[in-house]
Parts: C-alpha cells; structure tokens; sequence
C-alpha cells in the first residue's frame, strides 16, 4: 500500500468516525442517509485538511472534527445534486443515491442535516474560538451562493442558455462548483496553524481544476460500474466541458498542466509534501 493509499484510507476512517460520532441517531431515517451520502467516497477534502495540518504540526486529533466537516458539506451537496430537480442520478459511489433509497423528501432533510452538521463539527473541534469563526465563516462562503452553490446555480442556468460556456466562463463556473470546497479544504491546515495559507490555497486552486477536468475525462472515457455512478450524461445533455472545449487529449494535456501548477506550489515544504503532491497526480489518473 502507497502512502497516498494509506493516508486516503485513513482519512475515510478518521472523517466517517467524526460524522458518526456526532450525528444523532434516534431511530430514525434521517441519521441513516446521512452516514449513506458519506460512506464510501474518497475522503479526498478530509485528506487534504488531515495532511495539511500534518505539514503545519497540527495533531491529526484536533483536524478531524475539521475533516469531517468538509466531507459533511461535500456529502449534502451530492445528495442535493443527485435529486430529480437537478441531476436526477441513480447511483452515487456505486449505491443506491440517498431520494432512490429512501425518497426525495429524506434526501432533502438528510442533505440539509449534513450541512447543519459540518458548522456543528467545527464547533466541537478543540481549537481557539477565532480559528472556529473563521473556519466557520469562509466555509459558509466557499459552500454558499459566491461559491459551490452559485456554481451549480451557473451550470443549471448554462443548461438552459442559447449557446454553450466558452471556456473563460466554464472554468469560473467549476473553480465555484468543485474548486471552492477542495481549496477551503486545503487552506484547513495552515488556518488551524495561524499560517501562511497561500501556499496551500495555490495548491488547492489548481487541483480543484484538474479534479474537475479528470471528471469531464471519466464522463467520456469512464465505465459506469467503475466510476459508480452514471456516465455520458454531459454529452447526452450537450453540455459545454473542459472536454468539448478542449478536445479529449487538449484537456488532458491541461490537467495535467494543472497538476504541475499544484506541485510547484508546494515547493517551499520540501519533501514533506510528497504525499500532497501524489494526491494530485492520483486526481488525473483516477478511473472512479
């Protein structure tokens, strides 16, 4: 096992552990779908906040409940972005998605208690009460309408537009949509440190792009049993992507450009951020 393999199993382990230590089960629907829409995912926005703050002397202890709220706002959004109102999919991480399991109105609330829970987590995590507010406040931002959700309001709305995104307005749209959470998660570990945070930020900028390129990628090139999830939906739908832009191996050649941006950007740890580095190589070269 690779570090990188290592290091991502362990942070699935450390973030599920965090999630379900705090949500409440009482018998209920709710609790169930919520441990669904989190289980069996990469755990890669926990990784990043678990390794940054290894990079920055932070005890994997103290970032977890950090870890697990990031992975809690990634998990509400895919629950909400798989309903019928949006991307209507059958299938996430090669489950049943949370509205085919149970129904829409538990995806809805299981999705809206996720995002409760992840401000919930960063409360409970044993750091000063400043570091909480800002945590807090720029994953607030970095989820809300200026970011994720304002992405996924521009992909609704480029469904409906005229004409396709070029790709300009294409990579606005995914740096909100996917690169916004993937850099809060990034910057994590140096915040909990009262560190220099570019560097990080730089780094998490340009892997969310890649990751979102290697998804367009998987859309075309993709097997569905492997991904787990549906594929081809995006040129069904004749949807602008970095792949219709760019052409398949122009977008590739761009991601992994991307890549080379992420890497450099960590230049200044050394080789303590090797494992970092791998990360965002296994991003582009990932079948699922």
């Amino acid at each position: 096992m690779t570090d990188l393999t290592h290091a991502l199993a362990a942070a699935a382990v450390t973030v599920e552990g965090a999630i379900r230590g705090a949500v409440k089960f009482d018998g209920g629907d709710i609790p169930l779908a919520m441990m669904h829409a989190v289980q069996g995912g990469k755990a890669l926005r926990g990784f990043l906040v678990l390794e940054g703050a290894r990079l920055h002397g932070v005890d994997p202890e103290t970032a977890a409940p950090i870890a697990g709220a990031i992975e809690a706002i990634h998990g509400y959004s895919l629950v909400h972005d798989d309903l019928p109102c949006m991307d209507d999919d059958d299938l996430r991480r090669g489950q049943p998605t949370v509205h085919r399991k149970w129904d829409e109105a538990t995806a809805v609330l299981a999705g809206d208690a996720l995002q409760s829970l992840a401000f919930e987590l960063i409360m409970l995590a044993d750091v000063p009460d400043r570091t909480k507010v800002l945590l807090a406040h720029t994953l607030a931002s970095r989820a809300g309408a200026d970011g994720m959700v304002g992405g996924q309001a521009m992909d609704m709305a480029a469904e409906r537009a005229d004409a396709p995104l070029d790709l300009a307005k294409i990579e606005v749209l995914q740096s909100k949509k996917t690169g916004a959470l993937i850099e809060w998660a990034a910057a994590a570990g140096p915040r909990l440190a009262n560190a220099d945070e570019t560097p990080m930020c730089s780094y998490g900028r340009a892997l969310g792009l890649a990751f979102q390129i290697a998804d367009d990628v998987l859309d075309i090139e993709g097997d569905a049993a492997e991904v787990g999830k549906a594929v081809g939906k995006d040129a069904a739908a004749g949807k602008a992507t970095f792949v219709s832009l760019l052409g398949l191996q122009g977008a590739k050649n761009r991601a992994a450009e991307l890549v080379a941006e992420a890497c450099d950007a960590l230049s200044g740890y050394g080789d303590d951020a090797e494992t970092l580095k791998d990360a965002a190589r296994f991003v582009i070269a990932r079948r699922k």
